[in-house]
């Protein structure tokens, strides 16, 4: 275990996974975490569930950890610098999780030398089961960012990536959760459709999702080759196949992508 002290600014549903990641793994013992939110009722949940000290003073959280999360969302993110700017110290180490907001606006936000690294997690993480990209400035040691890869593989996966591919992580992995929910709703409706109950529909469509994408992960094989063990010549996955493609499946779900990834850079 860890002897470093952590503070989160945030803690939100991803802010609350990281959390519950890095307790549940035992990186670090809750007495050693600080917690500042918005509101006195969500310092009683948060200390009663986690065992953390929370408040609402972001400066005093700032100034006293080794460990910073900035989680919080981006169109608050400069304001919460602004004011707490002056407390960090030179070797805090500070992880940002707002979406598309860059390593160099937040260096010249804090207008002081920090250590900084950007993180892009996904909402799997409320499930152990998230993505994540992570990216370091100059100023980070491999010390630093293997701190921050253990903290991030406590709730799934994460991988070193250069910066100018983190919009395309969270046009990728940070928003794509929600395609998959889209996509998991609408097989449940086709089966609805053909006379299926609801519940039994999300419980076939949601499991089939995550078993195609376990068989994927463990297999190693191109998603292609599985696919085309799945389709018997002339049989029914072909035909829903060639229906998918009719309708512009592959085009939409590139779109989607692309789309969230043009958001983030514009943010």
């Amino acid at each position: 275990m860890n002897d470093y002290k952590v503070g989160f600014i945030g803690c939100g549903n991803m802010g609350g996974a990281i959390l519950k990641g890095i307790l549940s793994a035992g990186l670090y013992n809750s007495k050693d975490i600080t917690v500042s939110v918005g509101n006195k009722t969500e310092c009683v949940r948060l200390t009663g569930m986690y065992k953390v000290a929370a408040g609402m003073d972001n400066v005093k959280v700032a100034g006293e950890c080794d460990i910073l999360f900035l989680a919080v969302k981006p169109n608050i993110l400069y304001n919460v610098i602004a004011k707490i700017r002056g407390a960090v110290h030179e070797k805090t180490l500070i992880v940002s999780i707002a979406a598309g907001q860059s390593i160099e606006k937040i260096e010249a936000a804090f207008g002081h030398p920090i250590k900084l690294i950007r993180v892009m997690p996904n909402v799997n993480a409320m499930a152990d089961a998230s993505m994540s990209g992570y990216t370091g400035n100059k100023s980070v040691t491999k010390e630093d960012l293997k701190t921050v890869a253990d903290i991030l593989e406590s709730f799934g996966k994460a991988e070193e990536i250069p910066e100018s591919l983190m919009d395309t992580v969270t046009g990728l992995s940070g928003s794509s959760p929600a395609f998959v929910f889209q996509f998991i709703e609408a097989l449940a409706d086709g089966a609805v459709a053909e006379g299926m109950p609801r519940d039994k529909a999300y419980t076939f469509a949601a499991q089939t999702v995550f078993g195609s994408a376990k068989l994927m992960l463990e297999s190693e094989k191109h998603p292609a080759e599985l696919k085309d063990m799945v389709c018997s010549p002339g049989g029914t996955t072909i035909e829903g196949v060639a229906k998918l493609e009719e309708k512009g499946f592959r085009d939409a779900v590139i779109s989607a992508v692309r789309a969230a990834t043009a958001k983030s850079r514009s943010l």
